[in-house]
């Protein structure tokens, strides 16, 4: 600490004896000779995660599904002459926290897949950056109001980016765009869109991560339309910020040229000019013109209807489509680790490019994976190639690093951590699901509102034969209500329960156990949610060549609240309409506090949620 007098370096050892704070002017003085500018602010560390965890496939989706109405002429042995699957390469959609995925990518095995096809080139994200938003909509159901809301695994998401203010925001990017610059090719480049809120800090980590000599644009999208804003200027544009790995990028400067304006071209000129001049001219402007680092003939998704979503953050396609063509080629790998509704996977496929998105929404992924099958029934009509894609995420995998297992050593050794760490795990469960915790029960873990709980196993899925020893339990016990959680749940598990332990005097429900409720703070909080198991009983009909799929029957329980903690809350002489076990519920509480539940949706109602 050369900078420092002998007086500041015995405050600044004691201050870190005592575990106290540094004051900030002697943290400056201390690495003043090392850079005229220091990034920092509270909680930034150099760190990175670098854990590798499993991709699990949960769906390979390889062929357009057939839309209502669409020929099926095409025999066994017919040649579809329209468009084909390519080979090789299969897209990926990854649900779950980007920053887990990220280090996967980086670290894991899926790395070398990725090298093999160039690496990724291009990387284009829209983080969050709508400070104090509000996910949550209301649905009308039968003239009542309804709110649905988002998960709690986005609102944890949330805290996470805005919990201390500006500082968590910039923890959170650092540590993912440090791994994003890791998984860009040499020659690839990145994309980031942000608004006025948060453009100048991204700059300055951007800076720091890849260079100032990297940056390459500051590009302003300019857009119109109404503005509530009166005593300032309307905030009409965006920031992307562009970014490349090395000083040999890839730009496509004649993929995205865009026409002259006629007035600034030919017209009012030719008298001045020769006619060789004059043919130039119409030829430059056939050419086009690169478009400046200021966007503004592309609207916004609000103008472009055949587009909309009714996703809150969709990017109109053109704009993506601008920023593809520039820094792709057809063929190379384009990444968007905040994918929203998917347009960048959407117009990637229609580019010819490979694509990897990831969201940690279950909403943006179910958005996304409906969209990328439109594409390629799209591309299939017109004769087009398309390639398959796989939803994958990180399974139970996701669940043991969440437990602090070393997923370094070898699956028995995880099982017997996992074994050491049982009676935490339960605990853990149970206050999720604010249970009391029950001893002497072989199968059974704790009790809530009458009902027993049993918590499911952390990293395999709950089995009949669990289910008939919980049976078992309960019948030598004369116990008849038990709430079964579990992170999976055998294949049939729940029509078995529905047709074969209903009658033997055990009501049984099965319910989900959410990755959310690792998390510390929505635990205290009360804010986990564990959903009922939903299931579809199909019956296949064969006729000749032809299989047809009959629906026989499908039940689902949607629960949003505890409807007992819903009516402690609220206040004498209202109501309030909540969704429970699949059924619209309408609670009134009179001015004396008695509380009276009323109404189950008709069957019209039913069959549509």
């Amino acid at each position: 600490m050369p900078n420092l007098s002998e007086s500041e370096k015995e405050l600044v050892i004691s201050l870190i004896k005592e575990g106290r704070p540094l004051p900030k002017e002697l943290i400056y003085k201390m690495y003043e000779d090392d850079e005229d500018v220091f990034l920092f602010w509270n909680g930034r560390t150099e760190e990175v995660t670098n854990v590798v965890l499993p991709f699990h496939s949960i769906e390979h989706i390889d062929e357009p599904r057939k839309e209502n109405g669409e020929s099926t002429q095409f025999g066994l042995f017919a040649l579809d002459e329209r468009g084909r699957q390519l080979k090789g390469w299969t897209n990926k959609l990854i649900w779950g926290d980007n920053k887990l995925v990220l280090s996967s990518l980086v670290n894991g095995p899926l790395r070398e897949e990725i090298e093999k096809e160039g690496g990724v080139k291009l990387i284009y994200i829209d983080p969050p950056f709508a400070v104090g938003a509000d996910f949550s909509f209301q649905i009308k159901i039968n003239g009542e109001e309804a709110t649905k809301r988002p998960s709690i695994i986005e609102e944890i998401a949330y805290r996470d980016t805005w919990g201390r203010g500006i500082s968590s925001y910039l923890t959170m990017m650092y540590e993912r765009l440090k791994l994003m610059h890791e998984l860009l090719s040499e020659d690839g480049s990145i994309y980031v869109h942000c608004d006025w809120r948060v453009n100048a800090y991204l700059r300055l980590i951007l800076d720091d991560i890849f260079g100032k000599d990297k940056f390459r644009n500051e590009i302003i999208w300019c857009y119109t339309g109404p503005s509530q804003q009166s005593k300032d200027f309307p905030d009409k544009h965006d920031v992307i910020l562009r970014y490349s790995k090395s000083n040999n990028t890839i730009f496509n400067a004649e993929a995205i040229r865009v026409p002259y304006k006629k007035s600034n071209i030919v017209t009012g000129r030719t008298s001045a000019v020769g006619r060789k001049d004059e043919n130039y001219l119409k030829e430059l402007d056939k050419r086009g013109k690169l478009p400046e680092d200021w966007w503004n003939n592309i609207a916004t998704i609000g103008y472009v209807h055949k587009e909309i979503l009714n996703f809150p953050t969709q990017k109109p396609e053109a704009l993506l489509e601008r920023i593809i063509k520039a820094s792709s080629n057809e063929g190379d790998i384009v990444a968007d680790f905040f994918c929203g509704s998917g347009t960048t996977a959407s117009v990637a496929e229609k580019l010819g490019r490979k694509w990897i998105a990831c969201d940690l929404g279950r909403f943006a992924i179910h958005t996304t994976r409906k969209r990328l099958i439109q594409v390629q029934r799209e591309l299939k009509r017109q004769g087009k190639p398309y390639r398959a894609f796989e939803v994958l995420n990180l399974g139970k995998y996701e669940r043991k690093y969440f437990m602090g297992v070393n997923l370094d050593l070898t699956e028995e050794e995880q099982r017997r951590q996992i074994e050491a760490k049982q009676e935490a795990y339960i605990n853990l469960i149970l206050e999720g699901y604010r249970a009391k915790r029950v001893q002497g029960f072989k199968t059974l873990h704790g009790v809530k509102a009458q009902r027993f709980v049993h918590v499911g196993p952390l990293d395999f899925p709950v089995t009949k034969a669990t289910i008939e020893e919980i049976y078992e339990e309960c019948r030598e016990k004369l116990i008849t209500q038990v709430d079964v959680l579990g992170f999976e749940f055998e294949m049939g598990l729940m029509p078995y329960i529905e047709e074969e332990m209903k009658h033997r005097g055990v009501n049984l429900r099965l319910k989900y156990i959410p990755r959310e409720v690792f998390d510390r703070r929505a635990v205290e909080k009360g804010q986990v949610r564990f959903y009922d198991v939903a299931y579809l009983e199909i019956e296949p009909i064969v006729e000749g060549m032809k299989v047809k799929v009959k629906l026989k029957d499908f039940i689902t329980s949607y629960t949003q609240d505890d409807l007992e903690e819903i009516e402690k809350s609220m206040r004498n002489g209202s109501q309030k309409v909540v969704i429970e076990n699949g059924q619209i519920i309408k609670i009134i509480k009179d001015k004396k506090g008695i509380v009276k539940r009323t109404g189950d949706m008709p069957p019209k109602m039913r069959q549509v949620l």
